[in-house]
């Protein structure tokens, strides 16, 4: 089974209109709209049903603009498709997610109803009313029965992926080597404090950073009286590294001209108004030989990229064998799917960017990213059907929140 590209939208848990194809065809049990009808294919015996496979194809082309034939036609030309291939590639995610639920319930691993309940509240809460929040059922062509289904088997599938996890602490080589890479990637990268004002209150500020200039207020002191930032006030204002925190545009323009123990101007961003003390510079050896030749902070951060890097190797693994030892089947293409045209009209173009970069830039990029951002117009985006073991360790159902510094007001873009 190769990798798929064009599914990375498939079975998105949030609710919006512009992916509401993607949720209306999410079911594997045959439960979709009047079609064709028949049977894709079979998963250990599991019917997939040829119009589930279709309405997601539908979708894709509705996603990408290319509702009529030649729009299409040129679309699936120009990244070396054709409707048959779309249609495998489509069958086979379907089919990933059958044994990813096969691997849920050979686990016996359960989800209780209040979890349940805790996400589709998050999710309702972005809607103002429950009028609006029906609407929006109605326009996925799903009741909140059904989402309440699709959320429950998205916390196990979290579940099974968590299960991969190791206790096990990363090789000193092992850590070492990151060390290395961390270091070449890193060199030059700044460590900052701030101190953070309110938008309307750049009196204050002002005033705070003459005193701060003349030497009259120390910068720690003056993080603990002034600073807005609940998150940074305990850590003296610390924000960290600007090159392993995602921080504003704003901030880090304010911040790259500052050398060690140098003090900004004032700096404003949609946070509020910013002064900001670079505390440290990192300057790369020629040789990393030893974990202590970077900061400490790095340390934890690459044990951590350690065990998620083996957590997902050891989940594609089983997702790999599970495949391998499955017994799929996928039927003939039957004539006059909607989506099927005469490709003779559509040859494809010569170009010498290869077929990976056409396949993977166009269908990741048009239409992964669209309903990404549609997903993220509701708050709640959620992992693809793919098996793709970073999107399962991202649909956690709480994909709006940040960590507790950024929650508070730490000068972060939003994930």
């Amino acid at each position: 089974m190769k990798k798929t590209y064009i599914m990375k939208t498939v079975c998105a848990v949030s609710l919006t209109a512009a992916c509401a194809w993607a949720l209306a065809g999410c079911s594997t049990d045959g439960n979709a709209s009047a079609g064709t009808g028949g049977v894709a294919g079979t998963v250990n015996g599991v019917e997939i049903a040829e119009d589930t496979v279709t309405n997601y194809i539908q979708g894709v082309r509705e996603q990408l603009g290319a509702a009529d034939e030649e729009s299409w036609g040129t679309w699936l030309s120009q990244n070396e498709y054709t409707p048959a291939s779309v249609r495998d590639e489509v069958f086979n995610s379907y089919a990933q997610r059958e044994l990813i639920k096969e691997g849920v319930e050979e686990k016996g691993i359960t989800v209780e109803s209040s979890e349940v309940d805790e996400q589709i509240a998050k999710v309702k809460q972005n809607f103002d009313t429950d009028e609006k929040w029906q609407s929006a059922l109605d326009q996925a062509g799903m009741t909140e029965e059904s989402y309440r289904a699709e959320i429950e088997q998205k916390l196990k599938e979290n579940k099974l992926y968590a299960s991969f996890a190791s206790d096990e602490d990363p090789s000193d080589a092992d850590m070492l080597q990151y060390a290395q890479m961390y270091a070449t990637a890193y060199d030059g990268a700044k460590r900052s404090s701030h101190i953070l004002f309110n938008s309307d209150d750049e009196a204050t500020a002002q005033e705070v950073l003459n005193k701060i200039n003349s030497g009259e207020l120390d910068f720690v002191e003056a993080v603990k009286e002034y600073s807005q930032d609940t998150g940074t006030v305990e850590k003296d204002g610390d924000v960290g590294w600007d090159k392993t925190s995602n921080l504003v545009t704003e901030y880090t323009d304010g911040l790259a001209p500052l050398e060690k123990d140098q003090v900004s101007g004032l700096v404003t961003s949609d946070y509020g108004i910013h002064i900001i003390k670079c505390t440290d510079v990192y300057t790369a050896p020629e040789e990393v030989t030893s974990l202590d030749q970077i900061p400490e902070e790095w340390i934890s951060n690459i044990a951590s990229s350690l065990k998620s890097t083996k957590q997902q190797e050891a989940y594609q693994q089983w997702l790999e064998e599970a495949t391998e030892a499955a017994d799929i089947k996928i039927n003939d293409m039957p004539q006059g799917l909607p989506y099927d045209v005469d490709m003779s009209k559509y040859p494809a173009a010569t170009t010498d960017e290869g077929t990976d970069g056409a396949t993977d830039g166009t269908a990741d990029g048009s239409t992964d990213g669209g309903a990404d951002d549609a997903a993220a117009s509701e708050g709640e985006s959620d992992a693809a059907a793919d098996g793709n073991a970073d999107a399962n360790a991202d649909a956690d159902a709480d994909a709006g929140s940040t960590d507790g510094d950024n929650a508070s007001g730490q000068p972060a873009e939003a994930a």
